[in-house]
């Protein structure tokens, strides 16, 4: 221990040295490692405390930190809520690894729901190379045993538990997740929620194409959000939006084999959701059950507006563009039955540069609600095909809106024109219906 208390002022004098070398720093910073507060790094000794009492010294430390994960270990930790605000800004430098407990049975009987959450912090920076592991195997067998005993299933051996998400940014301000591997998470690889100015690029994140909601990058709930440059192969959404989100930038991302990008499921018990202002662009999306999806409950209420699809390349996609808003969030036994007395409205939707090839007969599907159809849906220079050589098509229900250039396969979209005839259809406050140059501005 004396040894290790030696070692901290060594450790700060070298990194002061070193950021004075550095081009453009303009100021001193602090190194704390783990090793510092007795981690041990071996992957089997539980280094949570270390982790916990290291992130308290850098979050309560005057200057601009940085705390390092080091690099050649492993570093087992269990779920932990690292707390702010802190004193200044922070990165976080994981040159190592970090890896989960392995069964569930090791987690204890407390919150299951997260395994590592920042919670109400501020102008941080997660950064360094290294690679967090949730070793979700486990998990996902127990979520598919969940799948099992809602559709009637019996199993004996069937005890489900939540799984956990691996990395959660909850309540948070000026987050960068940058230039690390998420792998085999037990649910969401990285969460946002509640959390507004983040950004998330240069990241690999993977797990088996079974493995069980393991949804790449979920954003619920947040605003000005920035994913970028990032690889993403999962058993679910590549990118999921939900809850009330704004201002979102998707670009550049590869995304399969999963479910593709999805906004929704919006509307999940009667909730009101808004989602707008969401734009992706330059992706290319392979061996996925969806391209790019939106999707509402029967039931719900509130919009998805003014987003924009574009620049994309899809590879064997079973939907490539894909709007159902009658999915129904009822489950197998209630005795409740879904009803047409709400919806969630979408509209100003454009579609613009999507090419690729179609692994099922349906390219296009625009599955609408009856008491609020879609409208203002724009398609632009589409061209879709079916693998193999055969023919794809469209399908539309109460979908509304135009296509312009080379649509492929032709488009199944209704005239705007008759959509004010439709019941339940009406104009936002605010939004006098003009949308003539729509699908060459941003939304």
């Amino acid at each position: 221990m004396a040894m290790a208390a030696t070692m901290r002022p060594v450790a700060v004098l070298l990194l002061l040295a070193a950021a004075a070398l550095l081009p453009g720093a303009a100021e001193a910073r602090i190194l704390l490692t783990l090793d510092d507060f007795g981690a041990v790094g071996d992957g089997v000794a539980d280094d949570t405390k270390a982790f916990a009492d290291a992130w308290n010294a850098a979050c309560t430390a005057g200057d601009n930190v940085i705390l390092n994960v080091p690099a050649g270990k492993t570093y087992q930790i269990w779920p932990v809520t690292l707390a702010g605000p802190c004193r200044d800004e922070i990165k976080l430098l994981i040159s190592g690894d970090i890896v989960a407990p392995e069964s569930p049975d090791d987690w204890g009987s407390g919150d299951r729901s997260n395994w590592l959450h920042f919670q109400r912090v501020q102008d941080l920076t997660v950064t360094g190379g290294g690679i967090i592991d949730g070793r979700g195997q486990q998990w996902w067998e127990q979520s598919l045993c969940e799948e099992k005993r809602h559709r009637h299933y019996r199993d004996k051996h069937c005890t489900p538990q939540p799984a956990p998400k691996a990395l959660h940014f909850e309540d948070c301000h000026g987050i960068s997740v940058r230039g690390i591997t998420l792998q085999n998470s037990p649910q969401h690889h990285l969460t946002f929620t509640r959390s507004s100015n983040v950004e998330a690029r240069y990241l690999r994140v993977t797990s088996p194409e079974h493995s069980v909601n393991t949804n790449g990058v979920h954003l619920v709930d947040s605003y000005n959000v920035h994913v970028m440059d990032n690889l993403l192969s999962t058993g679910d959404d590549c990118v999921s939006i939900v809850g009330n989100c704004t201002d979102v930038r998707l670009r550049a991302l590869s995304c399969g084999p999963g479910h593709g990008i999805s906004i929704g499921t919006l509307g999940v018990n009667n909730a009101v959701d808004y989602v707008e202002k969401i734009k992706v662009d330059t992706l290319f999306i392979s061996n996925a059950e969806n391209g790019v999806r939106i999707r509402t409950t029967q039931n719900g209420g509130g919009f998805a507006r003014k987003v924009k699809f574009g620049s994309i390349v899809m590879r064997n996609v079973t939907n490539p563009i894909i709007i159902d808003q009658r999915h129904s969030d009822h489950l197998a036994g209630s005795s409740k039955t879904p009803t047409a007395e709400g919806a969630v409205q979408v509209e100003k939707i454009n579609y613009i540069d999507i090419t690729g090839t179609s692994a099922s007969k349906h390219a296009v599907t625009f599955s609408c609600s009856d008491a609020a159809p879609c409208r203002r849906l724009s398609l632009k220079n589409v061209n879709l095909t079916r693998l193999g050589g055969h023919k794809a098509s469209s399908y539309c229900h109460k979908a509304f809106g135009r296509s312009v250039g080379v649509v492929v396969p032709e488009s199944c979209l209704s005239k705007e024109d008759f959509v004010q005839q439709v019941p339940g259809s009406m104009t936002p406050p605010g939004d006098d219906g003009d949308d003539d140059n729509e699908e060459d501005s941003d939304f």
